[in-house]
């Protein structure tokens, strides 16, 4: 069975079918820029162009760069406008999808569950923690393979400021960091989360995952084991599908 898959990000907006059997993008992406500002009325103009791309017509999941309770309302908005915040998304996309069945998740949750059911938490008991780092860092948590939702862990303090805007792979860019300088602040950051949760298991994903050889050496010093996501940048399309089948809309 294929459902669409979209992942809202701060700086893209990529969307593809998902094989939901084999766990993979049944084509290749499509991606378009996140409007500035990341307004409701510009990320869903976006998302609908996602979508046409394919002439898709079916059931869609997306995943939103923030809380979202209910699987509705936005609670958040770290990294897009404000103006999102008590939104009804779900109502907004379904709308601007021209009525498509439409399911909205937090985005590092739905790369979560991709993760735990098809990548590199699969069959990981105990407690599991993914984090995307990207625009900003996103956190899923599972506890024996059950999701603790929206926690949003990249907004812990780090060094007195917010854990992503020291160790995002944006705060790599936006100052030039080395691999190595920011490995280290990758670890520093993971040992506050290591020390608050004790998990058996860090999965890395977001846009670096594919670079892992280049930070992983960094990060010494962690006694979970750290991995980098086997889906990569791949894991949010497809965990916002896998939300959309759970929920009934295929």
């Amino acid at each position: 069975m294929q459902i669409f898959g979209v992942d809202i990000g701060g700086s893209g907006i990529k969307g593809a079918p998902v094989d939901l059997d084999k766990g993979d993008l049944a084509q290749e992406r499509h991606k378009v820029l996140t409007p500035r500002p990341a307004t409701p009325d510009g990320v869903a103009d976006g998302v609908r162009e996602v979508v046409a791309h394919f002439g898709w017509t079916g059931p869609v999941g997306l995943t939103f760069p923030g809380v979202v309770t209910g699987g509705a309302t936005v609670r958040t908005a770290a990294n897009v406008d404000k103006s999102w915040i008590d939104t009804d998304a779900r109502a907004l996309f379904g709308d601007r999808l021209g009525g498509l069945p439409v399911t909205v998740v937090n985005d590092a949750d739905a790369a979560g569950v991709a993760e735990m059911h098809f990548g590199a938490g699969q069959g990981r008991r105990g407690t599991v923690i993914l984090l995307t780092f990207g625009t900003g860092i996103g956190s899923a948590v599972f506890v024996d393979g059950v999701l603790v939702p929206n926690t949003e862990l990249g907004h812990l303090e780090l060094d007195g400021h917010e854990a992503e805007k020291r160790a995002s792979s944006k705060a790599k860019e936006d100052h030039d960091l080395s691999w190595e300088h920011w490995g280290h602040r990758v670890r520093a950051y993971l040992a506050h989360v290591e020390m608050l949760f004790s998990p058996e298991l860090f999965i890395i994903g977001g846009g670096v995952s594919r670079k892992s050889h280049k930070f992983l050496p960094y990060l010494d010093g962690i006694r979970a084991e750290i991995v980098p996501a086997r889906l990569q940048n791949n894991a949010g399309i497809v965990g916002a599908a896998m939300r959309a089948g759970e929920s009934g809309a295929a």
